[in-house]
C-alpha cells in the first residue's frame, strides 16, 4: 500500500500516524491493514473517571438533596460535578491520543457530533459518553433506541417533560431533523404523532429508563403515513424504513471520512450499503476498502477540526500539559470543547473552523505547545464582555502554554529521516507554490525547529 494512502487512511481513522507504524504498514496489503484497523477495534473500553467522592449523594432525588444540604452546600456539589465533566473531557483526549485508540474513538467522536447531547450530571454524561463508544461500531437501530433512551439526551431535549397531556415535541423534532433524516424530510404532523409515541420516556434516579405509563399516549397515532397503537421504538422502525435515513447519516460520514464535497454517485453507492441493514461496521469497511476512497481528490482537503489538529501534533512531538485546565482554555479557543458542543445541531465544521481570529492561532498552535510561544490573541466571544472583563482578561494574554515536550522521543523516531521525507510525513495537501519556495529557503539546522516551522504553515492545517 503507498505510503501516501496508509497516511489518509490513517487521518481519517486517526490522528495522522508516525514514522515506526507507518514503516510497519508499508509492506503489508490494504485488506491486512484494514482487517487489523477493524481487528483492534473490536474490544469496547469503558472511559470511567473515580467518582467515589460522590457514593453519598449519587442517584438520590432532588427532594432528598434539599433536606440533606443547604442552598450553599448543593451549589459546591454542584459545581464539583461541573469540574468532573471537565476531568471527563481530559480523559477523552488522553484516550483518543492513545496508540491503540484508533477508529472505536475515532467513531466516538464522529457520533457526539452527530447523536449532539450536554449534560452537567457526571454520571449521566459520563454514561452517554461510553454508550457512544460501546455502539460506535455496531447496529445504528439499536444504537438510535439506546441514545432515546439515555437520561442525558431525555434532560437536553426536554423529553422528560413530555406527556400525555401536553406533549413535547423537541426530541421528536430533533430526532428526525437532526439524528436521522435531516430537515424537509417529514411533516409537521409527523412531528406532533411521533412525540406522542414518546409521552411517558424518562429515566429512574440511576439513569435507567423509566416508563411512566399514566404519562404515556397509548393511542392510535398515524406516522408516516402508518396508523398503529406506536411506542417510541415503533416510531424508530418506520424512520428507519425511509431510505432518506441512510443517506443522512451517509452524507455526515461522506463529509467527515471522504471529502466535505460530496460525489453524488459516491454517496448512493454507500446508501445503498448502509441500508441493507444498518449495520456502521460493515459501511465503513466498504469505504475504507474502496479504491475511490485514495483517490487523490480526497486526500489532503479537509479542514482538521480542532481535536485533530492538537492531536495530531501529539501524534509526532508527545505532549504532556503541566496545567490540565490549559487544554480547555485550548478547545474553546479553537471553537471545539468536547462535551459541550455549540447547540444541539453540533459543530458545523469544514470551513466553520477558520475565521481570522481562530486561523492565527491554529496556525501558531504548533509553537506555542512546542517552542514556548506567547499566545496574544483574543478569545471568541471578548466583545460580549463588558469592560471589566475585558480588560481583566487583557490583562492574562502574553501567558505562556506550559507543557513538557517528548522531544528525545521525536529526536530517536525521526532522526533517519531527511527533510523531504519529514515533510511528506507531515504534509498531506498538495503545497501551494509559495509554500514550495517557503521549505526550500528554511534552514534545517534543528529537525525540532523544522518540524514546528512544517506544523504552522496553511497546508497543515488540511488533511
Amino acid at each position: 500500500m503507498k505510503q501516501k494512502h496508509i497516511q489518509h487512511l490513517y487521518w481519517r481513522i486517526n490522528f495522522g500516524i508516525d514514522t515506526k507504524e507507518l514503516t510497519k504498514l508499508k509492506s503489508k496489503s490494504k485488506s491486512k491493514i484494514i482487517s487489523k484497523l477493524f481487528t483492534e477495534s473490536k474490544g469496547y473500553k469503558p472511559l470511567e473517571l473515580d467518582l467515589s467522592e460522590f457514593d453519598d449523594v449519587k442517584f438520590k432525588p432532588k427532594r432528598e438533596l434539599k433536606n440533606q444540604f443547604t442552598e450553599v452546600e448543593l451549589q459546591k456539589l454542584r459545581n464539583k460535578q461541573q469540574k468532573k465533566v471537565k476531568d471527563l473531557n481530559y480523559a477523552w483526549l488522553e484516550r483518543l491520543a492513545e496508540p491503540n485508540a484508533t477508529l472505536r474513538e475515532k467513531m466516538t467522536l464522529f457520533w457526539a457530533n452527530v447523536f449532539v447531547c450536554r449534560d452537567n450530571n457526571i454520571f449521566f454524561i459520563q454514561r452517554y459518553n461510553n454508550t457512544l463508544r460501546d455502539h460506535a461500531l455496531g447496529n445504528f437501530r439499536e444504537f438510535v433506541k439506546l441514545i432515546a433512551r439515555e437520561p442525558s439526551m431525555s434532560k437536553y431535549l426536554n423529553n422528560k417533560q413530555n406527556i400525555k397531556w401536553k406533549p413535547n415535541e423537541n426530541f421528536a423534532r430533533e430526532l428526525m431533523e437532526l439524528f436521522t433524516l435531516g430537515v424537509g424530510n417529514y411533516t409537521e404532523q409527523d412531528i406532533k404523532e411521533s412525540a406522542r409515541a414518546f409521552t411517558g420516556w424518562s429515566f429512574k434516579n440511576n439513569g435507567d429508563f423509566n416508563l411512566r405509563k399514566k404519562q404515556h399516549d397509548f393511542g392510535e397515532k398515524t406516522f408516516f403515513g402508518k396508523t398503529g397503537n406506536f411506542n417510541g421504538d415503533d416510531i424508530i422502525d418506520i424512520i428507519l424504513e425511509q431510505k432518506q435515513c441512510a443517506k443522512h447519516i451517509c452524507t455526515k460520514v461522506y463529509k467527515y471520512f471522504i471529502n466535505p464535497v460530496v460525489d453524488e454517485n459516491r454517496l448512493e453507492e454507500i446508501t445503498d450499503v448502509f441500508y441493507k441493514d444498518y449495520n456502521i461496521s460493515n459501511l465503513m469497511k466498504h469505504i475504507f476498502e474502496s479504491n475511490w476512497f485514495y483517490d487523490d481528490i480526497n486526500i489532503g482537503v479537509k479542514i482538521k477540526s480542532p481535536i485533530e489538529l492538537l492531536l495530531g501534533i501529539q501524534k509526532i512531538v508527545p505532549v504532556t500539559f503541566n496545567k490540565k485546565r490549559q487544554l480547555h482554555y485550548l478547545q474553546k479557543m479553537m471553537g471545539q470543547t468536547l462535551l459541550y458542543p455549540d447547540n444541539v445541531a453540533g459543530w458545523k465544521g469544514g470551513k466553520n473552523w477558520i475565521d481570522s481570529n481562530t486561523l492565527m492561532f491554529r496556525m501558531k498552535l504548533a509553537s506555542l505547545l512546542l517552542n514556548n510561544a506567547i499566545i496574544n490573541l483574543e478569545e471568541k466571544g471578548d466583545f460580549e464582555d463588558s469592560f471589566e472583563e475585558y480588560y481583566k482578561r487583557a490583562k492574562k494574554r502574553g501567558k505562556l502554554i506550559k507543557t513538557t515536550k517528548n522531544w528525545e522521543k521525536f529526536d530517536a523516531k525521526y532522526k533517519e529521516l531527511n527533510a523531504k521525507e519529514l515533510t511528506s510525513l507531515l504534509i498531506s495537501s498538495k503545497l501551494d507554490k509559495d509554500t514550495e519556495k517557503f521549505i526550500e529557503n528554511l534552514k534545517v539546522d534543528s529537525k525540532r525547529n523544522y518540524c514546528i516551522q512544517l506544523m504552522s504553515i496553511p497546508e497543515y492545517q488540511l488533511c
